[in-house]
């Protein structure tokens, strides 16, 4: 974890249930001291794993990125954003841009509702005052929060960011049998298959899953030493987006759009004219915008390092390449770092800043040169 407390803020409530959404903001390792003139400072917006199902901003801390992005003199911030279901991607498009927006107007809500003008620690031996530099924010995250970066690139105007930096993300293809095809054996990291009809899984599946409350923040809970299998998962919303990958039908929660799936698979069955009808169905659905595939624009698109471990089977290495193939055609940036023989999480594992430590150094200094770039708009 962090070597320091974060300030955490509420960037939007929901109107319809007053849920706060939260953000925690960690500041550069040596922080900025009190000033009238706050400086303006890049940021690194991170975006947490979990399939968009589980999790929140403290959930699989990326340590290795936080420290070099503080060490670096830059911000380092880690947001939450609704989950799947009852949300959908739509939903989440919408807090991501809610939160840059809100991470660069200086006006500032704490988690209890009080006005905070600047960026403040309210402990007595610091307090802290800087801004956010519009113009130098990279957005970034791991797998299901690497789709979140996507999103950003795809859709944040006001302000838009610099850099992506995508590790291990979904979205870079979402039309392949990951996505699509039911399952008969075991997919993720040799697992056994889950079973659809247990009751646990009963509130989230759709129709019923639509009458859910609206969710941002899941802690990751694990069964203790006397469950059956010791560490296992012990809220049943940590294997949703597995089950919906098991099912084929992972894009009907992602788009909200029951059967949509199904439509897909059928229109991919039919050869040369299955682009155009995957575009139509996805198009009269409206949830084109979901698919980051279909959404590279040239001249829009930000710099982006895509890094990706070969054997990952949560989120296939194909899909960073195909991404990538889609940005170089469309000539933007993009820079992409495999890493062989790497599972899913692979930075997170004993021993990843000693293996990777080189590799890891290469994001910061990615990092470093967009956030130059930006400043020089």
């Amino acid at each position: 974890m962090a070597d320091e407390t974060p300030v955490t803020l509420v960037y939007k409530r929901l109107a319809a249930t007053g849920l706060p959404i939260h953000v925690d903001i960690y500041p550069p390792i040596p922080t900025p001291i009190s000033s009238d003139n706050p400086p303006r400072l890049p940021a690194v917006v991170y975006f947490h794993g979990g399939g968009l199902t589980v999790g929140n901003r403290q959930s699989w801390f990326p340590t290795w990125l936080y420290k070099r992005v503080t060490a670096a003199g830059y911000a380092f911030v880690s947001a939450d954003y609704q989950l799947l279901p009852p949300a959908t991607g739509h939903d989440i498009v919408r807090d991501i841009s809610d939160l840059l927006a809100f991470l660069v107007a200086g006006e500032y809500e704490d988690v209890n509702g009080n006005d905070v003008t600047r960026l403040v620690d309210e402990a007595p031996s610091r307090r802290l005052y800087f801004t956010i530099d519009p113009n130098a924010i990279a957005v970034a995250g791991s797998s299901a929060g690497g789709l979140c970066a996507y999103l950003a690139a795809m859709h944040c105007t006001a302000p838009r960011p610099c850099a992506v930096l995508s590790l291990y993300g979904m979205g870079g293809n979402f039309l392949t049998p990951h996505y699509l095809h039911l399952k008969t054996t075991p997919f993720f990291r040799g697992r056994d298959l889950l079973d659809p009809a247990d009751p646990a899984f009963a509130p989230f599946l759709h129709p019923v899953c639509t009458a859910l409350s609206p969710v941002s923040d899941v802690q990751l809970v694990y069964h203790g030493p006397e469950h059956a299998i010791p560490g296992y998962p012990a809220h049943p919303r940590m294997l949703l987006a597995r089950l919906f990958l098991q099912l084929g039908t992972y894009l009907d929660y992602h788009t909200g759009t029951p059967g949509v799936s199904t439509a897909l698979r059928a229109a991919l069955q039919k050869g040369e004219e299955a682009e155009e009808e995957v575009t139509q169905i996805l198009e009269k659905s409206g949830t084109l915008e979901l698919f980051p595939q279909f959404s590279v624009s040239v001249g829009r698109w930000p710099p982006t390092m895509l890094c990706h471990g070969v054997k990952d089977s949560a989120v296939p290495v194909g899909e960073s390449r195909h991404l990538a193939g889609i940005l170089r055609r469309a000539g933007a940036e993009v820079e992409v770092l495999e890493f062989e023989g790497e599972e899913h999480s692979f930075d997170y594992a004993p021993g990843a800043e000693k293996r990777y430590g080189k590799e890891f150094d290469a994001v910061g200094r990615f990092l470093e040169k967009c956030f130059g770039k930006g400043n020089e708009e």
